[in-house]
């Protein structure tokens, strides 16, 4: 996947851990168009799908530089023209710290074969709703470390199988809900 900043990595990375979204395309086209007496021209950072069929356009630009009228000029024209086609427009800035470190975290989970499928399904299998994940390891791994078992767990935190709050730091206080 292309991206050209940090910044855009993340924006990147919340997206293909977001259930919501069915497809990624980096730089999906390039517009031209007559704003005022000039042309202008726009290449978008993300189009993202959605479950529900929406397409959402997606420019990525730090907090710091969204307060340029030349960047609030260059960003709104192309929004204007995206919701005239009915599609959703989003300017992203960042996210919250905490919530960008919990994910890159279990990002490390997110290719099937990372963690056994016998080992995820045990800990699907053991998991209670509502507890907490330092409970779960300890009743899986039955005296061996945690840490051998906690994969299982972070790669169903990855697929959305569980959930629990990540803007706060992943521990063994996480409470682990089930979402399938």
């Amino acid at each position: 996947m292309l991206y050209e900043s940090r910044l855009e990595l993340a924006r990147l990375l919340l997206a293909d851990f977001d259930p919501e979204v069915r497809g990624i395309f980096a730089q999906p086209c390039r517009l031209a168009a007559r704003v005022g007496d000039r042309t202008r021209h726009h290449v978008p950072d993300f189009l993202l799908v959605m479950r529900s069929g929406t397409v959402r356009v997606v420019n990525v630009k730090p907090a710091s530089r969204l307060n340029d009228p030349k960047i609030v000029e260059a960003l709104a024209w192309p929004g204007e023209l995206f919701r005239q086609h009915g599609w959703d427009y989003e300017i992203w800035s960042g996210a919250d710290r905490v919530l960008l470190e919990n994910v890159r975290f279990l990002a490390a989970y997110r290719r099937p074969g990372v963690v056994s499928e016998t080992d995820t399904e045990q800990a699907w299998q053991q998991v209670v709703d509502g507890g907490e994940l330092a409970l779960a390891e300890r009743q899986l791994a039955q005296g061996r470390p945690a840490e051998e078992v906690r994969p299982a767990f972070m790669a169903l935190l990855w697929s959305g199988r569980l959930t629990t709050d990540l803007s706060r730091p992943l521990s063994g206080e996480s409470v682990l809900r089930r979402c399938a």
